[in-house]
């Protein structure tokens, strides 16, 4: 075998290295979701716009719940309800036998999720002025966890795994977090009779994890039941999911662990079905009559630098100080031009920021269209900044590892 033989394959797994890591591990959903909302974009601003609004947003004939009255909102406030019980479920793992089991090693990203979102809201309000725009303040509070987990999926495994799960459990936490903003300061009204619901069926299905009821069609039907009282309560329903997660037991009379196995066998479902139809339905962003005054006025600009500069000092300020304090050390084996990497994925806001977008805005059209483009421009930055650094500081250069990121002592 020649030497430009060898050179020339060695070459073409260089080339095509990331493009087979694209589809290989957990990130490959969030490249799914990634091209899926790429989708949602072309048809939202192509021919097909009337006919993609239509089919998400125009009245169902006939439903069997009235307040869920299109498919836009069976799929927000129902399909991800699953979404959002499997993060329940992933948390609660993690929480209770996992990495996160020691109080100690999830004190610093939960601390950075709480960092996350405090400093986009104070950049938001400095930068827009407050005014009519002060009800924006959460909208770049969230980490978008499947888009930030796709772009990380670009590096293969270079990047050191305790990283991945900092990322990973501060997407989580500020994700929930914004589940509760949403619930406290987007919330009109709360029927307290439905809430009282809510409670006393949460309260039943602690009630048999106490229990140790071990099938799990009794969890899914109150499940199901927590999910209808949360919808007529006025707080968003997905809540419900991460609620009725957190009351599955780990393990069942047999020893064997009911929660894993409920997890294993949703997460996939999760996804590769509930995530990518969510993305597609709500993308959909129409770019048509927007021009420069659009992209430059003050709402926009605030949220993407709430999502690009607030999320990145937020967090990277917060680890710094956490590990030089002593308080909470720096993710294992990782640098700091690595964790600054990170810090800046985590303003990847997308899905969630659209939805705080739409409740902060009612009735304001233009403002609901120029908070889209300030979140799809904060994310994007985000996501290729964070990725050319991360690419420019992992440890391990590309033509280091093999063609899934390991390097030569580990094949």
């Amino acid at each position: 075998m020649s030497d430009t033989s060898a050179s020339s394959r060695s070459s073409l797994r260089r080339i095509f290295a990331p493009v087979q890591s694209l589809f290989v591990g957990d990130a490959s959903a969030g490249v799914l979701l990634i091209l899926v909302a790429a989708a949602a974009m072309l048809a939202a601003n192509s021919p097909l716009a009337g006919e993609y609004r239509e089919l998400f947003y125009g009245e169902l004939a006939w439903t069997p719940i009235p307040k869920l009255y299109d498919l836009h909102l069976w799929i927000n406030d129902g399909l991800m309800a699953i979404f959002f019980f499997v993060v329940g479920l992933e948390v609660k793992r993690e929480l209770v036998s996992g990495s996160l089991a020691d109080p100690a090693a999830r004190r610093l990203p939960m601390l950075a999720a709480v960092a996350g979102m405090a400093a986009p809201a104070v950049v938001f309000m400095a930068v827009s002025g407050g005014g009519e725009y002060t009800s924006g303040w959460a909208i770049p509070a969230a980490t978008d966890i499947a888009f930030a987990m796709g772009v990380l999926g670009l590096l293969g495994n270079r990047v050191p795994a305790s990283l991945r799960l900092f990322l990973l459990t501060v997407a989580i936490v500020d994700d929930i977090g914004a589940v509760l903003v949403i619930a406290v300061f987007y919330t009109p009204t709360i029927k307290l009779a439905w809430l009282l619901a809510a409670a006393v069926v949460l309260a039943l299905m602690v009630g048999l994890n106490r229990l140790k009821v071990s099938v799990f069609w009794p969890y899914v039907l109150m499940a199901l039941v927590l999910w209808y009282c949360v919808l007529n309560t006025g707080v968003h329903a997905t809540i419900a999911g991460v609620l009725a997660a957190l009351t599955i037991p780990m393990q069942r009379a047999d020893g064997n662990s009911m929660l894993e196995r409920l997890e294993h066998g949703l997460a996939p479902w999760s996804a590769y079905l509930v995530v990518p139809v969510f993305g597609f339905a709500n993308a959909g962003v129409a770019l048509s009559g927007m021009g420069a005054d659009a992209l430059l006025a003050p709402l926009p600009v605030a949220i993407a630098a709430g999502l690009v500069v607030g999320k990145q000092v937020g967090i990277f300020a917060i680890v710094a100080i956490a590990d030089k304090t002593g308080f909470a050390p720096r993710p294992a084996g990782a640098s700091w031009p690595e964790i600054w990497g990170i810090s800046i994925l985590c303003g990847i806001g997308f899905t969630m920021s659209l939805f705080i977008g739409s409740l902060a805005f009612p009735n304001q059209p233009m403002l609901i269209e120029e908070a889209k483009i300030g979140i799809l421009t904060g994310s994007a930055i985000s996501a290729v900044l964070g990725f050319v650094v991360l690419r420019l500081t992992t440890t391990h250069p590309a033509d280091e590892c093999d063609d899934h990121g390991r390097q030569p002592s580990e094949a």
